[in-house]
């Protein structure tokens, strides 16, 4: 009996999701209460926001500027460990939460202020990885022939490379910088866009309204840009999502090994990369920044996972 009432209320929550009676319930509503029920998903978005939030008011949470060199300013020394005072720190002492790096900055300051930094490495690279990606994809899918051999050949021989290892070659021929960091990322980043799109564009092309479509007298261009590719992006999108983690990793890869952004830049990569050497002498100046990492990382790859189970009929049937 407890087993058939289950049934019965699960079939009624469907009925009144899917909007069976009456008016039909819009597919990103469907698909935003199903992302909100993801374990997953709540805790990539509260990273996420989190993160997000500390971006925008940076200004108001950075107790310093990031590139104020505090020696002489205040009474500190070079590399000196976090002095929070509610922990038990001399309240004569200025307090720094996350300690003093080896420039005598407050290391608070450019973690926060870093985030607005790698927050838009993230974005940009995805979004610049995307157009390229899902435009070729879209274009070798539909329309096949010579035209898709080319285009992923071309792909398939970026594919043969290591990512970073191509990243890295790329910006040592452009030369060391954060613009460059983000082109060299982005072009790496395009056959994975290029072949799920591909791939979805030949799933749907095949599809019975794409077929009507062509029989009214369509023109191939329209019927790709507004039958075909809006119905191939559920993958993409989650694609992208876990795309955003991707870009930032590899931007502080690069910006580790000194060919990303530059000094004084507030980059958690180059944070890294300065003070790899103190790792046992002054760990926080390695811990505080790989923490954001991991923590905008984790927001962005839980968010995926989550929108990739709220996207997949076979896990909301």
């Amino acid at each position: 009996m407890n087993s058939l009432n289950t049934a019965t209320a699960r079939a009624a929550e469907i009925v009144l999701e899917e909007g069976l009676l009456g008016d039909p319930v819009p597919l990103w509503k469907q698909t935003w209460k199903r992302l909100l029920r993801k374990r997953s998903a709540q805790v990539g978005m509260l990273f996420i926001g989190f993160m997000v939030l500390v971006a925008i008011f940076a200004p108001l949470i950075a107790p310093y500027d990031p590139n104020q060199v505090l020696l002489g300013v205040e009474d500190i020394k070079r590399r000196e460990a976090p002095c929070i005072h509610m922990f038990g720190c001399d309240v004569a002492k200025p307090q720094h939460l996350m300690g003093i790096d080896g420039n005598a900055r407050d290391v608070f300051s450019r973690i926060v202020y870093g985030s607005r930094i790698s927050l838009m490495i993230g974005i940009v690279t995805v979004s610049a990885a995307l157009v390229m990606g899902v435009l070729l994809g879209a274009i070798a899918g539909y329309f096949g022939g010579w035209l898709d051999n080319i285009i992923m050949r071309i792909m398939d021989v970026i594919l043969g490379f290591p990512s970073l290892l191509l990243a890295i070659a790329i910006v040592a021929v452009l030369g060391p910088g954060i613009v460059n960091a983000l082109l060299a990322i982005s072009v790496v980043s395009v056959p994975g866009y290029a072949r799920v799109t591909r791939a979805s564009v030949l799933s749907v092309k095949s599809q019975d309204f794409v077929a009507a479509s062509r029989v009214l007298g369509a023109s191939k261009w329209r019927i790709l840009f507004t039958r075909v590719l809006p119905n191939s992006l559920t993958p993409i999108v989650v694609l992208a999502t876990m795309g955003v983690a991707g870009g930032i990793l590899e931007a502080a890869g690069l910006s580790f090994l000194g060919l990303g952004a530059q000094p004084p830049m507030a980059e958690w990569g180059t944070m890294l990369g300065s003070e790899k050497d103190q790792i046992f002498s002054a760990p926080h100046l390695v811990f505080f920044p790989g923490i954001a990492i991991v923590i905008t990382v984790l927001g962005f790859n839980l968010l995926g996972d989550g929108l990739r189970d709220a996207l997949d009929p076979r896990l909301n049937s």
